[in-house]
């Protein structure tokens, strides 16, 4: 036989199964240590719920409270907390190592603007045909992004060659 599924959320009413426990009424005023029962004969006479607000404590923390208005009340704090929460994105730069210095300036200036918005940034740098045996250059390129970016952002992973591009990763700091 299957176990009976189990709920999420606090314990309500019926399904509160411990012998005594501490209430806290309708107004917020704690009414001290009494039996279960008592505390649901009181809870029903206000016509609202008893629910266990702190399970784990000796003895349990109750409170008389309409269940529906604080299932609702607790979704509305669980969306304005997604609502705040900012998402970390990964922006690419991709620049080559003969860069113009007008063009570095453009993809700086861009770069700027993704620190600001709090977003991690990836440099790429790519090579193509000869480039590859001036490596040293596209490195020299790196570490002056690095070093223009030293007040506002962080090397989180140095600069490394795979295959045909060197790449960098810079997050805010």
């Amino acid at each position: 036989m299957a176990a009976p599924p189990s709920k999420d959320g606090p314990r309500i009413n019926g399904d509160i199964r411990v012998p005594r426990v501490l209430l806290i009424d309708e107004n917020g005023e704690k009414q001290g240590e009494m039996p279960t029962a008592t505390a649901l004969e009181m809870a029903a006479e206000a016509g609202l719920d008893l629910v266990e607000v702190a399970g784990t404590a000796d003895p349990p923390v109750c409170k008389i409270l309409d269940y529906g208005k604080f299932k609702f009340q607790e979704q509305k704090k669980k969306n304005e907390a997604r609502k705040r929460q900012k998402i970390v994105e990964i922006k690419e730069i991709k620049m080559r190592p003969m860069i113009d210095t007008h063009d570095y300036e453009v993809k700086t200036r861009a770069m700027h603007r993704f620190f600001e918005e709090g977003d991690k940034v990836k440099v790429t740098l790519r090579f193509r045909g000869r480039e590859m045996a001036h490596q040293h250059l596209g490195m020299q390129l790196l570490v002056r992004v690095r070093d223009d970016f030293d007040g506002i952002a962080k090397v989180e992973m140095e600069p490394r060659l795979e295959g045909r591009q060197m790449t960098m990763v810079m997050a805010p700091r």
